[in-house]
């Protein structure tokens, strides 16, 4: 059986009605990047950042999966499918996907500033300055900010090594480390892009220039 790679990025967020901070509106229009997505943010102001996270994740609850999240799902049902994605919600999940990798963190746990432990948010309460692991330390966002390591970066490296066929859902490529992870595809694997832009360097990859649902 043939391996199929989902490789997902916000466009398909933005089709549930999440904003993306490279449309520059909405939640991102109100919270400049630098002022809640970098390590020295963090190290400015702790409650700014955790009030945006908990206004993220508020908005991921509120979201649905669209059409593009359920159709990959059934793949999955049928065939042998991984799922590598930039997003920081659930969606996939909650559309049944088991087989998911989450490059850039997730907008449902939070992270241990002391041990780097990772702990499963419950009842959707996001945690507040104060809250501390079993160890004492802070809570932070688990989520990559700009600047810091991609901690499974190579780990999807090898995911997509392995694909017969890639399918890059929602994303332009614009976002690097992790879009060089089309780079690591094996010469033979055959590629598709789903993506209402336009995408330079296109190669030999097939574009399918629609939005992830109708893709």
């Amino acid at each position: 059986m043939e391996n199929i790679v989902v490789f997902s990025g916000a466009g398909m967020s933005a089709e549930s009605g999440l904003s993306t901070f490279r449309d520059g509106n909405g939640l991102w229009d109100k919270y400049p990047i630098e002022e809640v997505a970098t390590p020295e943010a963090w190290h400015k102001d702790k409650e700014k950042v955790l009030q945006f996270y908990r206004i993220r994740m508020e908005n991921c609850v509120k979201a649905n999966p669209n059409l593009a999240h359920k159709i990959i799902f059934e793949f999955e049902e049928k065939y042998n499918v991984q799922i590598v994605t930039q997003n920081i919600d659930n969606l996939h999940e909650r559309a049944g996907s088991t087989n998911v990798l989450h490059l850039h963190g997730e907008i449902m746990k939070v992270r241990s500033c002391g041990t780097g432990l990772t702990y499963q948010i419950k009842d959707n309460k996001y945690p507040s300055l104060g809250d501390y692991c079993p160890e004492g330390y802070q809570l932070r966002p688990d989520v990559v900010w700009f600047g810091e390591d991609v901690p499974n970066l190579l780990k999807g490296a090898e995911i997509v090594k392995n694909a017969d066929i890639l399918i890059i859902i929602g994303t332009s490529l614009q976002v690097y480390p992790a879009a060089t992870l089309i780079h690591y595809t094996k010469e033979e694997c055959t590629v598709y892009i789903v993506d209402p832009n336009t995408i330079p360097k296109l190669d030999s990859h097939i574009h399918l220039k629609m939005n992830a649902s109708e893709g």
